[in-house]
């Protein structure tokens, strides 16, 4: 937290683990001429669940344990637009028995160093459920899906996010 604000300091584009790159298009644009801030979400969200996908091979849907979203936040720092590509970083920031929070960045413009500033973090938890369960109670996040997080890791603490 930075002294003066009591606000996280803006991420830079070395704070993330992986990473995936989104086209623009031109109705993610808001009548203003920048990125909707609904967009912001798909992006985050895409982002995780596209890793997930990936990295274990399976369709995450199919589970018997899916995460569900808990709660997802933006912090906005700089516009983004079409036509420019937005590239998305991804980290855990804490990995939980039952759940994850991620920290997704997001970046656009010419500058790909390891201190380029995000133009936007979202923060995004999710709480694995017992999805054959109809009351969806929280279960242990399944060991496949932890396998492929346990690499995102920048700090754990306790059990639960």
């Amino acid at each position: 937290m930075s002294a003066s604000t009591g606000r996280a300091p803006r991420p830079v584009r070395g704070d993330y683990r992986t990473w995936r790159t989104a086209t623009t298009r031109w109705s993610d644009d808001d009548v203003y001429g920048h990125l909707n801030n609904a967009r912001y979400f798909d992006l985050i969200d895409t982002a995780v669940n596209a890793h997930l996908a990936e990295a274990t091979g399976t369709d995450i849907r199919k589970l018997p344990a899916i995460g569900v979203v808990a709660e997802v936040s933006c912090r906005y720092f700089a516009e983004m637009g079409y036509p420019r590509p937005i590239e998305m970083g991804v980290l855990v920031e804490r990995l939980g028995r039952t759940s994850v929070v991620y920290r997704v960045g997001l970046f656009q413009g010419e500058d790909a160093g390891p201190e380029q500033p995000a133009n936007a973090e979202g923060r995004f938890v999710h709480v694995y459920v017992d999805d054959n369960d109809p009351a969806r109670p929280p279960t242990p996040i399944p060991d496949q899906i932890r396998a492929v997080l346990e690499p995102l890791v920048v700090s754990t603490s306790g059990d639960e996010a």
